[in-house]
This record gives structure tokens, C-alpha cells and sequence, in this order.
């Protein structure tokens, strides 16, 4: 198939459509400089008579957060019959259901930290399991929701129960994991170089951390040992090929090195659609393998296909 034509579909209206937008510009304007014909599309819930209108040859998916991440616009795709990217509709249902991905992540030898799933009215003055431990909602990104209840906290943190939460009811309790932020992209099937993230200034590596100039600092390669850079590359893998991932995807991971080197290194959860923007780590891991942005996408529209 030769591509002339790609829809960059971006923007959206989950809570991660700023994230989207940048992304999905910077992407138009690197494959514009590749020599596509680029058609950004805001996606709106009139995206599927969009698409049938524009008739793409490829629809470049720089969607995040629910709908764009979680199968929706996938099997919207599949419906068009338009060859799209990152993954298809089951894998990318199962990664964005967090505590879906783990069930399948343990089955396949990944290591993952103690958890239980959790109606958010069920939190009482009882803490679910002994702090510290982070709360989750099941399904969103980007840190959204994300709650870190410390050692000394005497009570569960109220904004879970409260009117205010906007995450959905049911949320994960995970024991929190000491240590350094590790990731891992991986590109069809090769697993691309591990960078450890450095918040600055912030607890965790929450959403401005993410996405904000100077959030973080992104340290590639991650300065650890050879044999845990390799084996957080062999569980990325084992991760994308476990859940069905196609494309691009990326493992984030917590090593806990207080006491040894070995120490202990848990994954946490896998990102069917990463950021493409500016600060984003995977296009980092692809420029550190020697691929530029501008390949690193094109090689992401030709890989692009339906019945992923």
C-alpha cells in the first residue's frame, strides 16, 4: 500500500485533550515535513462520517485517554475498514483496563505489586491495606486520579468518596513501590532503550511532571545495572506481546535499588498510545536508537493496518 494520505486524529473530548492536541500536531507537522498530506481531525462524535467523507489511506491515532485509547475509536476504524496505528481494539481495551492488564501481566511471569480492585464507596475510615499505597482509577492515563496515601496518613484520603471525583467508581489500591521510574518503549518487536524519569519538584511523576517544560528529567540510557536494563527491556516485550500490542507501546515500571542492587522492579502498567510531544519519552528512545522523529513516524504509517 503506498500511504499519501493520513487523518492525524487528535484533540478528542476525554480529559487528556490538550495532551492530544500537542501530540497530534507535532506528529502532522513531522510527516508533513516527510511528505504526506496531512488532514488533522478534532475528533468529535461525528469523527465516523468524518472519516468516510476524508477517506484516508491511514488514520494516524494520537488519541489519549478513554475513546481514543481504550478500543472505542479502534473498532470504529475496523468498521471504515481505514488502516490505523498503535493497537487494535482488544489489546488496546485490556491496557487501558489497568487491572485487566495485570491479570494477564502476572499469567505471563511479569512481576506486579499487591493490589485489590475497589468500588471508591467502599472506602471507609479503614485503610484498604496497610499505607503507603497509591489509588488509582482503573480506567483513565496520564496520572490522571492518581492518589498516594503515606506511612503516616491516619485515614483514607477523602476525594475518592467525594463529589468531586470524576475517574469513575471503580478504583485500584496497589502498594505503593519505593525506588526510581523506569520505561520502556517498544516498536513492533524490538524493545527500544530504558529511561529512568526524574520528577523536578514534584512527589511523583504525576501529569505536569508529564507534560510541562522541565516537569522531569528524562535520563536515557537509565544509569543501572546491564542485567536490569535488559530485563525491563525482556518484560516491555513480554508486556506488548502478552496484552496483543501492535506498533508502538510503552512499559512503566518501579525498581526499588535501596538495598541492592538486584533489588526489586515491578510493572506497573503498559501505554498503548504514548505521547508524541515535545517532551515525550518514546520518540526520545527512538531518536536514542537512531531513528529521527520524522522516520520514527513514518515507519508508524506504514506499519499502520486494520485486524490489529
Amino acid at each position: 500500500m503506498s500511504v499519501k494520505h493520513v487523518a492525524m486524529l487528535m484533540g478528542g473530548f476525554s480529559s487528556e485533550r490538550p495532551v492530544s492536541l500537542s501530540s497530534g500536531n507535532a506528529c502532522a507537522d513531522a510527516l508533513e515535513a516527510e511528505g504526506y498530506r496531512v488532514t488533522r481531525v478534532d475528533v468529535g462524535h461525528d469523527v465516523a462520517s468524518v472519516l468516510a467523507e476524508l477517506k484516508p489511506d491511514v488514520a494516524f491515532n494520537a488519541l489519549h485517554g478513554p475513546f481514543g485509547e481504550d478500543g472505542t475509536i479502534q473498532g470504529i476504524l475496523e468498521y471504515l475498514e481505514i488502516p490505523y496505528t498503535h493497537s487494535g481494539v482488544l489489546a488496546s481495551a485490556l491496557a487501558m483496563d489497568k487491572a485487566q492488564a495485570k491479570i494477564i501481566a502476572k499469567a505471563a511471569g511479569i512481576p506486579i505489586a499487591e493490589q485489590r480492585l475497589m468500588d471508591r464507596f467502599d472506602f471507609t475510615s479503614a485503610h484498604p491495606m496497610k499505607p503507603p499505597y497509591v489509588v488509582k482509577p482503573v480506567r483513565e492515563g496520564s496520572s490522571f486520579g492518581v492518589v498516594m496515601v503515606k506511612e503516616d496518613q491516619s485515614h483514607p484520603p477523602q476525594i475518592i468518596t467525594s463529589p468531586e471525583w470524576r475517574y469513575g467508581d471503580s478504583v485500584m489500591v496497589e502498594r505503593y513501590i519505593y525506588g526510581r521510574e523506569l520505561t520502556c518503549g517498544v516498536m513492533g518487536d524490538v524493545a527500544l532503550g530504558v529511561t529512568e524519569v526524574v520528577p523536578q519538584g514534584h512527589a511523583f511523576y504525576d501529569y505536569d511532571s508529564k507534560y510541562v517544560k522541565g516537569g522531569s528529567k528524562h535520563v536515557i540510557p537509565a544509569q543501572i545495572s546491564p542485567n536490569i536494563y535488559q530485563k525491563v527491556q525482556t518484560l516491555s516485550l513480554k508486556a506488548h506481546q502478552a496484552i496483543g500490542c501492535r506498533g508502538v507501546s510503552r512499559s512503566d515500571f518501579r525498581y526499588d535499588d535501596r538495598f541492592s542492587e538486584n533489588g526489586e522492579l515491578i510493572w506497573l502498567e503498559i501505554n498503548t498510545q504514548p505521547g508524541m510531544t515535545p517532551t515525550s519519552l518514546v520518540p526520545e528512545m527512538a531518536v536514542h536508537a537512531g531513528h529521527s522523529f520524522g522516520e520514527f513516524l513514518r515507519w508508524m504509517v506504514e506499519d499502520a493496518s486494520c485486524l490489529r
